[in-house]
């Protein structure tokens, strides 16, 4: 291997492990990717949204498209959500789609900064995927 392989290798290990130690910010723009049990259906959900971050606490508006069956619906989701420093962010959520707001526990464990697994758990609604971003 080369020095300039090597060292690039050595570099973003670095910068990677780094990266670990930081805790997840909830703040600023975002997207999200989930496979959910939504209105009675399997799906792919894909939204966006904007977190607002304070003292540890969040409130996350956003939407997206619920992608079932071969067809399409929109969504609105809005989540209060509190970072336990270098763990996981846990909160509740409502969703709007369909007939009535579904409310919803939500959970995320960061895997990299910016970057965090979440699962959403509620009434005839459930979600499991990835957040990039907030």
């Amino acid at each position: 291997m080369t020095m300039t392989i090597r060292t690039a290798l050595i570099s973003c290990t670095g910068l990677l492990l780094a990266g670990l130690a930081v805790p997840a910010q909830a703040e600023g723009l975002g997207a999200e990717g989930n496979y959910a049990r939504a209105n009675g259906r399997w799906g792919a959900e894909l939204g966006a949204g904007y977190a607002v971050d304070f003292a540890g606490f969040s409130l996350t508006p956003a939407a997206g498209v619920y992608l079932r069956d071969g067809g399409t619906a929109a969504y609105g989701r809005v989540e209060a959500a509190y970072q336990i420093p270098m763990s996981l962010r846990i909160g509740i959520g409502a969703r709007i789609s369909g007939e009535e707001p579904r409310v919803y526990g939500t959970v995320a464990m960061p895997l990299l900064p910016r970057v965090a697994v979440k699962g959403n758990v509620g009434d005839r609604y459930v979600s499991v995927g990835l957040t990039v971003g907030y």
